[in-house]
């Protein structure tokens, strides 16, 4: 097994003697690399952002931002990684080095105030202007309107990144100014090479392990034999119990880069997506096709999240505030189970068993989640929350409807933060199909969704409040759907 190795800004850096629980960040800045921040050690502030090369939509590889304080360094064994420092082009000797594009426009529009903040910014900001199809996107004729720019630059890029000097004017103003990567621009021809295979780690320091089979039978025969292990993807959820918590395992198996788990595939009856593809890569390869994931992605955590967040982790946590088990409810989704003796399919509507518990069996694994593919044409997902983007939901509802005729011929309500587990709405799809798409039915069957659940009161919302939110919900979707008609 060869020495566990990262490629930081173009340099090979053993990754001994750091332990296997130390983050990508403690790991930059134990080297020097003091541009990565820690703000929050949660990954809500994006002061740690950095770039990894990952594998690409529209290119071969994509320049990927993630935070950099979830993530473990171990994880990144054979990756290559970019901090702010390395955006840089290193001057002839004795001169200084010439900033990047963005570098210099956030210098010159003044998107930098205390500094601290600054790098992590510039980060997701250089992800974002070496994304493929952003140019695709620009029209300097149309101008710029709140959220994009007339250079195709979505401004959601920024969504994890927190500037406490509220100096977010001239960081927008700086990310609507920059161009086009040259031909010259080293990490813009990185991207038509392949990034780096994953490899097999067996990184192991004092009684702690970080492992990374080969092949998903290697890994199922792994967590047969290691009953104690945690088992990582992205790490957005497992990163923050190690810093706030102080959490530490004895052995971490990391199943992000497994091949059998990050297949997606369209087939003419369903859709099969993957467990440890991040939602990112979900969402630019399905390119709405499922329209209410479509709706989901913009909602979930920020792009840096969603850079390394899958479904897999969001539905193995098992959280009641999940986003994404309501919209996988109501696309009657169901979930592929595999351990060593082979696989079985699940209803998700069946997977949850109480509060972070469910039928997946020890030593099993989330492979894939699968969606049949005749959706409903009414389809819309609320969440409920104190921040428009970036928060976690107090209440959380996806419907998918069947209307014909002005009558609800189906009707699927998948419900997040009211109960204990997500939940299907079952009552009021009961109180929907077989009537007519009326006010009057909409109404009844509002007061039979607000008494849907079992919410409770916390330092996020009341239970009253959640159940009148989920009755709003409903009649919410109707006013859409009928001034949709209406127009």
């Amino acid at each position: 097994m060869v020495a566990a190795r990262i490629t930081v800004n173009g340099e090979e850096t053993p990754l001994s003697p750091a332990a296997p629980h130390t983050t990508v960040l403690d790991f930059l800045r134990e080297r020097g690399l003091t541009g990565t921040k820690e703000g929050c050690a949660e990954g809500e502030c994006g002061a740690c952002s950095v770039l990894v090369a990952r594998p690409g939509v529209n290119k071969p590889t994509d320049w990927v931002a993630v935070n950099a304080c979830l993530v473990p360094a171990a994880a990144l064994d054979g990756q290559e990684v970019i901090t702010s420092e390395g955006l840089a082009t290193a001057g002839e000797p004795g001169r200084p080095p010439t900033l990047h594009p963005v570098q210099e426009e956030m210098a010159v529009r003044g998107g930098s105030q205390c500094g601290y903040c600054t790098p992590g910014f510039v980060c997701s900001m250089a992800a974002e202007y070496y994304r493929p199809d952003r140019c695709a996107h620009a029209d300097p004729a149309e101008g710029a309107d709140s959220e994009h720019g007339p250079n195709g630059f979505d401004l959601h890029a920024l969504s994890g990144n927190l500037c406490r000097c509220t100096g977010y004017r001239p960081i927008r103003d700086a990310a609507f100014a920059v161009g086009t990567p040259t031909q010259e621009d080293a990490l813009a021809q990185r991207r038509e090479q392949s990034p780096p295979e994953p490899v097999a780690t067996a990184y192991t320091q004092g009684d702690s392990a970080f492992l990374r089979p080969g092949t998903l039978p290697e890994a199922l025969r792994l967590l047969r034999e290691r009953t104690d292990a945690v088992v990582v993807a992205g790490s957005t959820d497992w990163g923050v119990e190690v810093n706030i918590r102080a959490r530490r395992a004895s052995c971490v198996v990391a199943v992000d880069r497994l091949p059998e788990m990050r297949e997606l595939r369209v087939e003419s009856d369903h859709v099969v997506i993957g467990a440890a593809l991040t939602l990112t890569e979900i969402e630019r390869r399905l390119d709405g096709r499922i329209p209410l994931l479509a709706e989901l992605f913009p909602q979930f955590a920020s792009r840096l999240i969603r850079n390394s967040a899958t479904l897999g982790g969001n539905l193995g946590t098992g959280s009641p505030i999940g986003d994404s088990p309501p919209v996988l409810l109501a696309l009657e989704a169901s979930v592929v189970l595999a351990d060593a003796d082979g696989e079985r399919e699940v209803p998700l509507a069946e997977y949850f068993t109480g509060y972070r518990q469910s039928v997946r069996r020890p030593g099993e694994l989330i492979r894939a989640v699968r969606i049949p593919l005749k959706l409903s044409p009414v389809s819309a997902f609320h969440k409920i929350a104190k921040r428009r983007f970036d928060d976690i939901s107090s209440v959380a509802v996806a419907f998918a409807l069947d209307i014909e005729d002005g009558i609800v011929r189906k009707a699927r309500i998948g419900l997040g933060g009211v109960a204990a587990t997500p939940i299907r709405a079952l009552a009021t799809e009961a109180a929907l199909e077989g009537k007519p798409w009326t006010a009057e039915t909409v109404e009844a069957a509002a007061g039979v969704l607000q008494a849907q659940g079992t919410p409770m009161n916390d330092h996020r919302a009341s239970a009253g409040y959640r159940s009148a939110m989920l009755g709003q919900s409903l009649l919410k979707l109707y006013a859409h759907t009928t001034e949709a008609v209406s127009s």
